[in-house]
Formats: C-alpha cells, structure tokens, sequence
C-alpha cells in the first residue's frame, strides 16, 4: 500500500486552504488564531513522551508538523515565505551552530577529528547564537527569550542567559540562602497586608525556586509538572476513600478525616 509523503501534506494543506472547496474553519484560521492549537499539540506531545507512548508520540509528532505545515501555507498564501523556506533556514541555521559536526557549513563536510567535551561545545554554541542577536540588532541577551514561554520554562531561560554572562549564584547553597531570604521577605509583606507587595514577592520566591531547579541540573517545568501528577495521585485516593467511608466532605469535622486519607496515599507511595 502506497503511503503518504510530506508532499502530499502539503497539498492536503494548500486544499484544505482552497477558497472554493476547502474546509470552512481552515478558511477562518490565521497565524494569531492557530497559536493556541499550536501549543496544545505540543503539551499532548510531552504528555505522550512522559507515558512513554510511542503509538501516542507518533501521532502528536504528526499533529505537531501539521501546525508548521499550516502556518507555513498561510505565509505563502501572504507572499511571505512558504514551507521550503522554513526548511531552508533551519537546516542553514543548525549548519551553523554544528562547526563541530560540519567543520566547512555544509551537509558534505565531516569531522576529522575527536568531539570537543560538551562545556566547549555549549560554549561555541552560545557564542554563535550571540553573533546572530548581534546580525539581528539585539541590544541584551534577554532579547530573543519568547514571552509565551510557560513562566517557569522563560524563568529558567532568563536566568541560563544572564549566566552566560558570569551574573549567577556561585552553587545551590548560595541559591537556597537566597530563596530562604526571598520567603522572609514574602512573610513580612504578608503581614503588611499590602497585596501588591505580596504578589510581587511571591513572585520572587517562584523565580528563586525556579533557580534552585536549575542549579540542581532539573527541568522546573518537568519538576512542577510532576508534582501536580503526584498531587493528583493522592487526591483521587483522598476522594475514593471518602466515598467509601461515607464521609461529608462538606463539613467542618471532614478535616481530620481528609488528613488521614492523605497521609495514607503517602504512605502507600501515590
């Protein structure tokens, strides 16, 4: 049996596109209206890779390169740019960014020699990354870090780059004397009341959790995720064993009961 190509995608994208017989909700999209598709495809696509679903990863890989693909014909249909383009300049780029793996910028050429270790290549990585921010008239190395980024994901990021540049905490333990005076900060403007002040520093105690993250070598973003999974684990007992039990949750006097369904969910290692 015949399969499909990347050519056909394509087509079935440029007729879905179609003014007269393509599909009328494709009709309406345009680039601002898909972006939340867009990152829902890639969330199903990191819950696909945290199950470990190879069946479920190969099909949101496919969902996420239908995205690229639509909002590469809305570019053509605009005269912008159209998917060859896109693929053009991506390869170029990593071309560019791979000196070690293509010493002469191009597909042929190859490595006559040992890798260098990873801290170099990070290293030359950056280096290349800023010379284009340079070629795009960026002033800070802040420039480029997108603002739809998850929060924690962009706090991480903001603060591998200022690292870059030597502005960082020296190791984890300066990083936890720090977090600890950002919480002393947030129970004073607790106590003041003042909700602005309290959100601003709560906000710095998320920043510097985020920072602590990142020193330990860990995704904050993964970590967080992770932990609303476990969360969630042992609540669903919390409400399981209430059912059982008969409990109200509604009352007063639930507390203790809730409590205890919970330290069991810990204890059984949910």
């Amino acid at each position: 049996m015949a399969r499909y190509t990347l050519e056909d995608l394509l087509t079935l994208m440029a007729r879905l596109r179609d003014p007269d017989t393509g599909c009328p909700w494709d009709l309406k999209q345009n680039f601002a209206s898909i972006v939340p598709h867009t990152l829902e495809e890639v969330y199903e696509l990191a819950d696909a890779i945290e199950a470990d679903d190879s069946a479920q990863i190969r099909q949101e890989l496919g969902d996420v390169l239908f995205q690229v693909v639509f909002y590469s014909q809305l570019a053509r249909e605009r005269g912008l740019f159209g998917f060859a383009d896109v693929v053009n300049d991506i390869t170029a780029k990593l071309l560019r960014r791979h000196p070690h793996v293509f010493p002469d910028g191009t597909l042929d050429s190859v490595r006559g020699e040992a890798p260098p270790e990873e801290a170099q290549i990070k290293l030359r990585w950056e280096e290349i990354k800023q010379q284009e921010r340079q070629g795009k008239s960026q002033n800070s190395v802040l420039d480029d870090v997108p603002l739809a980024l998850p929060a924690l994901s962009r706090a991480a990021k903001l603060q591998k780059r200022a690292r870059n540049l030597g502005f960082d905490w020296p190791d984890v333990d300066a990083v936890m004397a720090g977090f600890k005076e950002e919480i002393t900060e947030l129970t004073e403007a607790m106590a003041s009341g003042d909700r602005d002040a309290i959100a601003d520093e709560l906000g710095d105690v998320i920043f510097s959790a985020v920072n602590i993250s990142r020193h330990l070598g860990l995704d904050p973003e993964a970590v967080t995720r992770a932990a609303g999974k476990k969360f969630e684990r042992r609540f669903r007992h919390v409400e399981a064993r209430c059912q059982e039990e008969g409990v109200n949750t509604g009352t007063e006097g639930a507390t203790a009961q809730l409590e205890l369904f919970w330290n069991e969910a810990k204890a059984q290692g949910l």
